[in-house]
């Protein structure tokens, strides 16, 4: 059962702001060629959406098919027929969303509406995967969007299903027999009171579990409160040990008198530290001082170097530029000289162009006048072919059809049979003598034999009659005679004729002019044959209009033809001027070109160097400004030898500092103070530790935490052992499930052949030699050839394209074998195919379309315009008004 798609019409629906429609699709192959970003793609979102998108959604995908930057409201309509049943739907969304559902059995709106193409279309219903081409059923499937016929994975559960269905019979296995659902029910049913449908453990097993883990954590904890009590003594005891060995530490007062000399030294320190300090700052000021003046002499030097290279810089590019100049000056001349021969080189170029045109104006006046001289000759043997056409068609009309003339012939035989029966059957006398005063039926016998085939009467002399009666079988043969003659003579009326022979002579005469009427006809439409010259259509009614309307042309002789090629090679010889006076002009335009090219950087460098050398003498007009400047050399003289004085004084200081080191003194005092403290909080810790121990014994110590560490172990024991029958029943319930659910997919595997045995006949003409292999859930997993075994990742894009087409025929070969309804979209299929596969797929599509509707959605002209099917387009004459 094909579903065909017969309109398609939507307004305010992404970029088709305008109403637009689709119509005429017919029930083979449709193609809709339109360039890139004219709307194919959103023709078949539409129809997703008019069939699977519930009209009150308002996700995030319903939220997109709204024009960019407007709040308005989708609207589609789709006329389609199902088992030859005519059906519609109109659904608005998003803004006072609605949905009207009409076919034979009435009309359907809302829910009621959503719920008929459920039915119909055989679809999931659920508005939260919208994006799901799964639940959209085999339409899912079969309607492919751009370079989704790239992904080869499973169909759908429902596919899946009705699949099935269809192979029950081939395969020969019932799953889901009585027996199996019998069985897998009541394990299920067990399974589900150990089990959670994820697989982890519930009900009873839950429970016995729990009861485990609680034993086991109470004999842990009884455990550890026994150890931890025993634990305590030997803790105590340690405690009591090592805070003897501290009081003996702290009793011992070493580290307190060398903290005493530690603390005397730090004033030393401080002192030699400040007169460092000192010492440092005054060697800075000194140094610092010195390497200004040095870097003052430095700039100097470096700025009158700078003014030396910028000067002759300058200079070259001065003369450089003149050099160019007078070049350039020449060039500009050449230019416009070939501008002007190029000017002139068109001029005559445009002058021959001119004799061209109006010489071939002539011959086209002359040609026109020769048809028109050939139209008139045509035309006079058209009237004369006419009026013979007149004479055939009256003498055919004249003649009698071929079952006229068979029913004179039947007649004609009737009579002579007729005839002969009475003559066979009639009394024959004969009179020899004289006849005189003897009559027969009131008239005068003659001499001779005579035929009677009735009863007869003869008078003879004297009164008496001679009455002859012959056999009265000869009665009905007179009477057929009687009535034949009577037939033929009233068909011979009718048909005009007065007997036979003229009507046979007639019949000839009509064949013979149908002949004839063939004839004139085939030199009439040879005669009246189009001329484009003259705007002439076939015909002879438009050979006669144009005779008709033929005023003031003039003989073909009369017009003068000009030599075309004569004209037509001046015109040659001015375009090879021009274009040679073009080519010279272009050539001093780029020699000018270049020549400024060369010349911009120069008049570039030029400006740049005589801005540096502007700024060069700036700059030694600048330092030599400088009030140190004047005396530079005794002042830097002096800085240098104030800075080595000031040096020496700087390292005795450091000497002095070095021997007394501040900061090692309080390294020193820190770590005897932090060792100090650290000692009196390990006491202090030691002291509440002990207290706390003491406290724990004094508190576990009567509460029989042996006897209660017993119990529980006792009661963890237990606990395993009923665990571990529980345990023992789940994974044989388990283990008892998934071997049945094994055996369903043994089984299911054989749904697989016949898959592959459709998909085969068409693989077997794209890839010869070639085997599919698929998944149980019917996904394309492999292809096999030559003994190997290739995965579907590793194909050429291409063919992962074209076997995902051949997969989803497969399919819906299949599903059209069970009734579904079943149609096939392909939105810019076969991008990745070359020529030779892209024509071998065309013609495997082509073959699906006597089979089910489909539809091609291409930006490919040149792949698909030599494709037999009906034509669309989403051109602006196509939208609805």
């Amino acid at each position: 059962m094909s579903l065909r798609i017969r309109r398609l019409a939507i307004s305010n629906f992404r970029k088709f702001r305008e109403p637009f429609a689709i119509e005429g699709l017919s029930d083979g192959l449709n193609i809709i060629i339109e360039p890139n970003e004219t709307g194919k793609s959103t023709v078949l979102e539409a129809l997703r959406a008019a069939f699977f998108v519930r009209h009150s959604t308002k996700n995030q995908l319903a939220s997109s098919y709204a024009p960019y930057g407007e709040n308005v409201a989708p609207e589609i309509e789709v006329g389609f027929d199902i088992a030859g049943e005519q059906w519609s739907v109109a659904k608005k969304l998003l803004k006072s969303p609605s949905i009207e559902v009409r076919g034979p059995t009435g009309r359907d709106q809302g829910e009621a509406a959503e719920e008929r193409l459920q039915q119909l279309l055989g679809f999931e219903r659920d508005s939260s995967r919208s994006r799901d081409l799964n639940t959209y059923g085999a339409l899912g499937l079969l309607w492919v969007g751009q370079a989704e016929a790239l992904e080869v994975s499973a169909p759908g559960r429902m596919v899946r299903d009705s699949v099935h269905a269809t192979l029950e019979a081939e395969v020969g296995a019932i799953m889901g027999g009585g027996s199996y659902d019998r069985v897998r029910a009541r394990v299920d049913q067990q399974y589900a009171e150990l089990w959670t449908a994820t697989g982890r453990p519930t009900g009873k097993q839950a429970l016995a579990k729990e009861r485990l883990e609680t034993a086991e954590a109470a004999s842990k904890i009884a455990s550890e409160r026994l150890a931890a009590l025993e634990a305590s003594f030997s803790e105590l005891e340690s405690d009591h040990s090592r805070l003897r060995v501290l009081d003996k530490e702290l009793a011992d007062d070493t580290e307190t008198h060398a903290r005493k000399n530690l603390v005397a030294s730090t004033e030393t320190a401080r002192s030699a530290a400040q007169l460092l300090h000192t010492r440092r700052a005054e060697y800075q000021a000194v140094a610092g001082k010195a390497r200004g003046l040095e870097e003052l002499l430095q700039r100097h030097d470096a700025a009158k170097a700078a003014l030396t290279v910028t000067s002759q810089k300058a200079d070259k590019s001065r003369i450089a530029r003149s050099e160019i100049a007078a070049e350039m000056a020449l060039a500009c001349d050449r230019a416009n000289a070939a501008k002007a021969a190029h000017t002139e080189a068109r001029t005559n170029y445009n002058a021959a162009r001119v004799l061209l045109t109006g010489g071939e104006k002539q011959v086209e006046a002359a040609r026109i006048a020769a048809a028109s001289e050939a139209a008139r000759q045509r035309h006079c043997k058209l009237i004369s072919l006419e009026e013979g056409l007149a004479s055939a068609k009256a003498v055919k009309a004249a003649g009698i059809s071929v079952g006229d003339l068979t029913n004179l012939d039947e007649l004609e035989r009737a009579i002579l049979k007729s005839r002969i029966e009475l003559e066979a059957a009639a009394t024959r006398i004969e009179l020899v003598g004289s006849t005189e005063g003897i009559t027969i039926q009131g008239k005068p016998l003659g001499v001779g034999e005579q035929i009677l085939d009735g009863e007869t009467r003869i008078e003879l002399e004297g009164g008496a009659t001679l009455i002859i009666r012959p056999p009265a079988a000869s009665a009905s043969t007179s009477a057929r005679l009687v009535k034949s003659q009577a037939a033929l003579a009233d068909m011979l009326t009718k048909l005009g004729h007065s007997d036979v022979s003229v009507a046979r002579n007639a019949h000839d005469a009509s064949r013979q002019a149908e002949g004839e009427i063939k004839t004139l006809l085939t030199q009439i439409e040879a005669l009246t044959q189009p001329d484009t010259l003259l705007d002439l259509r076939a015909g002879p009614e438009a050979l006669k209009l144009l005779v008709a309307a033929m005023t003031n042309v003039p003989a073909s002789g009369i017009i003068e033809h000009p030599d075309i090629a004569a004209l037509k090679l001046a015109v040659e010889e001015m375009e090879i001027t021009s274009a040679r006076a073009e080519g010279a002009h272009d050539a001093a335009i780029e020699a000018l070109r270049k020549l400024e090219e060369q010349d911009r950087p120069l008049a570039a460098a030029e400006v740049e160097a005589a801005s540096d050398q502007r700024n060069a003498t700036a700059l030694v007009a600048d330092i030599e400004a400088h009030a140190d400047f004047a005396a530079l050399t005794d002042a830097l003289a002096e800085a240098r030898g104030s800075a080595a004085d000031y040096a020496v004084k700087l390292a005795e200081a450091e000497q002095n500092a070095s021997a007394h080191d501040i900061a090692a003194i309080e390294r020193k005092i820190a770590v005897i103070d932090a060792r100090a403290a650290a000692a009196n909080g390990t006491k202090r810790k030691l002291e509440t530790d002990i207290a706390r121990l003491e406290g724990t014994i004094e508190s576990e110590g009567g509460k029989g935490l042996a006897q209660r560490a017993a119990a529980a172990l006792e009661e963890a024991e237990a606990a395993s052992l009923a665990y571990g029958r529980i345990r023992e029943e789940a994974e044989t319930i388990k283990l008892l499930r998934d071997t049945l659910e094994l055996a369903r997919l043994e089984t299911s595997r054989t749904y697989v052949g016949p898959v592959a045995k459709r998909a085969k006949r068409h693989v077997e003409r794209l890839l010869p030699g070639c085997e599919l292999s698929y998944s149980e859930d019917l996904g394309l997993q492999s292809i096999i050839r030559g003994n190997i075994d290739e995965g579907c990742g590793n194909l050429s894009r291409g063919t992962q394209e074209q076997l995902g087409i051949l997969t989803r025929l497969a399919v819906a070969d299949m599903l059209l074998e069970q009734g579904r309804p079943v149609s096939l979209i392909l939105d810019d299929p076969l991008v990745f195919s070359d020529d030779a596969r892209l024509d071998l797929m065309t013609e495997i599509l082509l073959d699906a379309s006597k089979r089910m509707q489909v539809i091609l959605l291409t930006c490919r002209d040149r792949a698909f315009r030599h494709v037999e099917g009906a034509r669309l387009s989403l051109s602006p004459t196509s939208k609805s008004a």
